[in-house]
């Protein structure tokens, strides 16, 4: 059992949510729009969790390309991807339960504006004291400095009472750059190995476990 924790972080897309039906469409169709092949289910699932300019510049797009591509990719996603959205079976009630005792925050790098729209739409936001996450113009590009506006903003200093609950490397990678434990989840869109290798100090298999492994009265 996880103790002595205070805060709780949380990543969105495969930590609360099953967001690839949205994503991958609105992936592909930025492909399209720039007239390059669409990509394979394996290569689209490495989208999700790192920056998407980081993602489209990994599969060999220039930087003006991946930046076209983001653009693209915005334009299906505003319009519906964002709302193709699953919660997870049990994340709901670990949500509600969480959030009586330990304070909420959500830290993802997908932008800002959307996370908020996609909490609002599953009327989960009133779990979260607060949202963080990117913005449409650049600041806080990866998950590091999605963190560290959070712990500024909100005067969060008691890091050893701090936790990430994510599904990639890049969720343990941010929480690492401040110090911070990450516990993984393995029902999301990472693996073992890569939650592993990051760092991640511990590892559930779905949702309920959460209420395991944090003490709940």
């Amino acid at each position: 059992m996880i103790l002595n924790k205070k805060y709780l972080m949380f990543d969105l897309d495969g930590t609360i949510v099953d967001s690839s039906e949205g994503i991958f469409a609105s992936i592909n169709y930025a492909m399209k729009q720039l007239q390059k092949t669409p990509l394979d289910a394996t290569t689209l699932k490495m989208f999700v969790g790192p920056p998407l300019h980081t993602s489209f510049k990994k599969i060999g797009l220039s930087d003006t390309e991946a930046q076209l591509a983001v653009a693209q990719y915005r334009v299906l996603y505003k319009k519906q991807g964002m709302f193709q959205v699953q919660p997870y079976r049990g994340i709901k009630e670990a949500l509600t339960e969480l959030s009586q005792e330990y304070d909420l925050f959500l830290a993802t790098a997908k932008p800002e504006i959307f996370a908020k729209e996609i909490l609002d739409h599953l009327q989960f936001s009133k779990y979260f004291t607060a949202i963080y996450g990117s913005d449409l113009r650049g600041k806080r590009p990866d998950k590091s400095s999605v963190i560290a506006a959070l712990l500024k903003n909100e005067g969060i200093k008691e890091i050893d009472r701090t936790l990430m609950i994510g599904d990639r490397n890049d969720d343990v990678l941010g929480a690492k750059a401040h110090l911070i434990d990450t516990l993984g989840v393995l029902y999301g869109f990472g693996d073992k190995t890569e939650l592993v290798s990051a760092g991640a100090k511990w590892l559930i298999q779905k949702p309920e476990e959460l209420l395991e492994v944090l003490s709940v009265d």
